[in-house]
């Protein structure tokens, strides 16, 4: 769907991005990642043509990412762009028509998205006296208006309730079950790993992974253990070696204590089962699975220390 080859970018001799490449997967969300600064929001730009590479180029369907390939292409921007003094209705059927499609195409659309985003009681109101949550929407109408074969999204969900977030996330499913692509750029983790089946993740401008969420998993080992255990908290300290770190532990019921380790060192969770019998009666232990905060942290720290 999109290729990104060898693209570098600099603003006032300050690098952005350096040689990036990538694919984004057709069909599929993928995740766009990274810390502030680290070029997603220029790379993001440069896919809707607001910004053009130093060196390197973009592919839309294997050709050269050109003016005529916008109207494919949905874009939900971070810093929303809505005329405040148009009515809903008018601000649909302006970018749908801005986007290509004839007058009694943009209106259809228009129409369309305004009873399926539940709208219609204030269609005729102008963006500016609509609430954060109601323009959010509004702006997500005029990203998919025109029926794009290609999302790419800024914190979509930014602004909405649950009830609207659950919405919105049920219809990026559909889109992604109808063949189309997306692209997904937000800082919650947890919305990445519900949400994308590919990561790509940034860091001081360049590519520092890009797989899938599945292959990801596979190459992080979590170190964090949970054991549950009954007895002193000063027992369970004291049998501990410098090889596992005490993070936190929390009271439950019936006398157990549930406590998180950190291991930092060569010794096994068996070594540390040995050691702290006869101390305090473990009732389990397991390894904590990792979520996406753990892997994303793991791989930034993997890159400044090398």
């Amino acid at each position: 769907m999109i290729e990104i080859s060898h693209v570098s970018k600099s603003f006032r001799r300050k690098s952005a991005l350096n040689n990036v490449s990538l694919d984004i997967p057709k069909g599929e969300i993928t995740g766009l990642l990274g810390p502030n600064g680290a070029g997603k929001t220029t790379l993001i730009r440069m896919m809707n043509l607001m910004y053009f590479p130093d060196d390197g180029f973009l592919k839309f369907n294997g050709q050269l990412l050109k003016k005529e390939h916008l109207k494919k292409i949905g874009y939900l921007p971070e810093e929303r762009g809505l005329y405040p003094d148009l009515s809903v209705q008018d601000q649909l059927t302006f970018f749908a028509k801005l986007r290509g499609l004839s007058n009694s195409e943009a209106e259809s659309s228009a129409n369309y998205w305004i009873e399926k985003l539940e709208m219609n009681s204030w269609r005729n109101k102008e963006i500016e006296s609509l609430s954060k949550g109601m323009a959010q929407k509004v702006q997500f109408a005029v990203a998919v208006v025109h029926d794009p074969e290609f999302l790419i999204l800024d914190e979509p969900l930014t602004g909405f309730d649950p009830i609207n977030i659950d919405l919105i996330k049920k219809l990026l499913f559909e889109f992604r079950d109808a063949g189309k692509t997306i692209v997904l750029s937000t800082h919650n983790m947890q919305r990445v790993q519900d949400m994308c089946s590919h990561i790509v993740l940034l860091n001081k401008g360049e590519v520092i992974s890009s797989s899938s969420i599945s292959d990801l998993f596979k190459g992080y080992v979590s170190n964090h253990f949970v054991v549950r255990y009954k007895g002193t908290g000063i027992a369970f300290a004291n049998a501990l070696w410098t090889d596992f770190e005490l993070v936190n532990q929390v009271e439950l019921p019936d006398g157990v204590t549930e406590a998180r380790l950190l291991k930092r060192g060569d010794k096994s969770v068996d070594d540390l089962i040995k050691n702290l019998q006869g101390h305090v009666s473990i009732e389990a232990v397991q390894l904590e699975q990792p979520d996406m905060d753990d892997v994303f942290i793991s791989l930034l720290e993997k890159i400044e220390n090398e």
